[in-house]
């Protein structure tokens, strides 16, 4: 998974009003509840047969690997308390924005004279609402990881490089090597 999607859902998990649950059993049957019953869906969202999730449901298999674990982990979260995570995501993109905290690489296209050397960069950025609304429909239209980079970037082109405007005028500014990524609404 790419860091800006985990990164948005780890800020919906901060909302949830109740855990996940931790039985294999009962994420797989909130998965199916989420696919309408479509035990094939599950099985592509896990990466595994349809086979084995009906197995699972059968309750004939009960401990599965780490990796579908993690799998069943990370997908549970993204059905788990839906208008939870929308009324948040709604806040957010109306009225309180979010912020954004990320060590990346920023590179520069600015005029001649100035340093346009790429370099690392921790930023802690509180983007307007309408940069949330922007990165949670990219997200929603399944859009991926450049996409919602690039939005991040002009956000932070906006709001910290050019100062609102105030400073840096022909500045655009390039993110690359995210090394590390979090949100917050």
């Amino acid at each position: 998974m790419d860091a800006i999607e985990a990164a948005l859902l780890r800020g919906d998990a901060d909302y949830f009003t109740r855990k996940i649950p931790a039985r294999p059993l009962t994420q797989f049957k909130e998965l199916l509840k989420a696919e309408k019953g479509n035990t094939l869906a599950v099985a592509k969202r896990l990466g595994i047969s349809r086979r084995q999730v009906e197995r699972y449901l059968a309750g004939k298999a009960k401990t599965p690997r780490p990796q579908l674990r993690a799998a069943l982990v990370r997908e549970v979260t993204k059905v788990w308390q839906p208008r939870v995570k929308q009324a948040a995501r709604k806040r957010a993109a109306a009225s309180g924005g979010i912020t954004v905290e990320t060590r990346a690489r920023f590179g520069y296209t600015a005029p001649v004279g100035t340093t346009d050397d790429p370099r690392e960069r921790r930023l802690t950025v509180h983007l307007p609402p309408a940069y949330a609304e922007r990165l949670f429909d990219a997200q929603q239209q399944g859009l991926g990881d450049q996409a919602l980079r690039d939005i991040v970037a002009e956000g932070l082109q906006e709001i910290y490089f050019k100062d609102g405007g105030t400073r840096a005028g022909g500045l655009e500014v390039e993110m690359t090597d995210v090394r590390y990524f979090d949100v917050s609404f």
